[in-house]
């Protein structure tokens, strides 16, 4: 294999400014693999919202919140100069010492997730629950994340991408991480669930995992929705909360959804979906409000007990589920919708908390609708 020119220096989106929406772009010194690392150059990275959420996080996060976006149940202030992202592709130009019997190997394209790296030997890891690994490193956050051109990764946790998929479909919060949080779940075919992201609706459809989707979003997504495989759309800006819940029974049917999954950052969303629910039907706790957290509305231990109801979540999959997950992406279950921007455009986009966004080596950006 030809000698692979690494550069000296790269480029880099750092958050100057925690607490506020600011990044910065900076030249940086080309890492080192440790051992059992890999050196990847980044090709594409994704942005999520949840990206928004940590540059928000500021030391005065709990006393004088400068926007709403920021998550108050994050342990620890983000640090000036971090690098955020968890969803990047590229391709290995390094390995690191004791990486003889990795998998992967130089040349070879690779994901990584909100997960950059665990133990692989505690409990949670043994269970396959990689989130809650002891030790685990978070992209993005107290490790460097995805904004970047190269970043070192380990080795044996990176996700190997399929030679037809390409790496900007493979470069999505949804295909490596939403897809997680879908696939953890039984469905049964013919069951109706109610979703608002839509990679979440494919995933779901009928050419996934044969259910019956309502898709429920503001009024300009309906023809995105459709098209990503719901039954049925129910505009969320001409309801209020308790017609929003008897237009979602009505359309399943009378009885309401088998699950509601909530993607949302909204607290309202997760008040609204208790009375979407069917007799033992089940939420699923995906998105996560930002600014002080609230308590499920309506959730009243007796309304559960006579509705049968289970409240149940998902934080990321583990490598299986993610290897699954592109694999649905390669054999075109899922389909993404994105534009082309400037790398310094970042910090606009990730303003408006509604796209994700891709940024390649040569400072160009590819943009994700959600």
């Amino acid at each position: 294999m030809a000698t692979v020119d690494i550069p000296k220096q790269y480029k880099a989106a750092i958050y100057d400014e925690p607490g506020k929406i600011s990044i910065k772009i900076e030249n940086l010194d080309t890492p080192e693999p440790g051992p059992g690392e890999v050196l990847i150059k980044l090709t594409h990275s994704g942005v999520c919202h949840s990206d928004l959420g940590v540059m928000e996080n500021s030391v005065n996060h709990s006393t004088k919140p400068l926007l709403p976006y920021f998550w108050k149940n994050l342990p620890y202030p983000t640090q000036k100069g971090q690098i955020g992202g968890h969803e990047g592709v590229g391709v290995i130009v390094k390995m690191g010492s004791s990486t003889e019997r990795a998998v992967v190997k130089i040349g070879q394209r690779v994901g990584i997730k909100w997960i950059a790296g665990n133990c692989g030997s505690c409990t949670p890891c043994l269970e396959g629950q990689d989130a809650f690994c002891h030790t685990a490193k978070i992209s993005g956050y107290y490790t460097p994340g995805t904004f970047q051109q190269y970043v070192v990764s380990q080795a044996d946790y990176v996700t190997p991408i399929p030679d037809n998929l390409s790496s900007e479909d493979a470069a999505l919060a949804d295909a490596l991480r939403w897809g997680d949080n879908i696939r953890g779940f039984a469905a049964l075919a013919g069951q109706i669930w109610t979703v608002g992201c839509h990679l979440a609706v494919q995933k779901l459809a009928s050419r996934g995992m044969a259910t019956r989707v309502i898709g429920i979003d503001a009024g300009s997504k309906e023809k995105l929705v459709r098209d990503c495989g719901a039954e049925h759309f129910i505009d969320v800006t001409e309801h209020d909360d308790k017609s929003i819940a008897e237009e979602v029974v009505k359309t399943a049917g009378g009885l309401g959804a088998s699950a509601v999954i909530v993607c949302t950052a909204s607290n309202k969303a997760y008040a609204q979906s208790l009375d979407m629910l069917r007799f033992g039907g089940t939420i699923v706790c995906v998105g996560m409000p930002e600014g002080t957290p609230e308590p499920i509305g309506g959730a009243f231990p007796a309304k559960l007990v006579f509705k049968g109801a289970t409240i149940t979540s998902q934080a990321v999959g583990n490598r299986r589920d993610a290897i699954e997950v592109l694999d649905f992406a390669a054999r075109g279950v899922v389909k993404t919708f994105s534009r082309t921007e400037k790398m310094e455009k970042l910090a606009d986009v990730r303003s408006t908390g509604n796209c994700s966004i891709f940024f390649s080596a040569d400072a160009k950006t590819r943009f994700f609708k959600k």
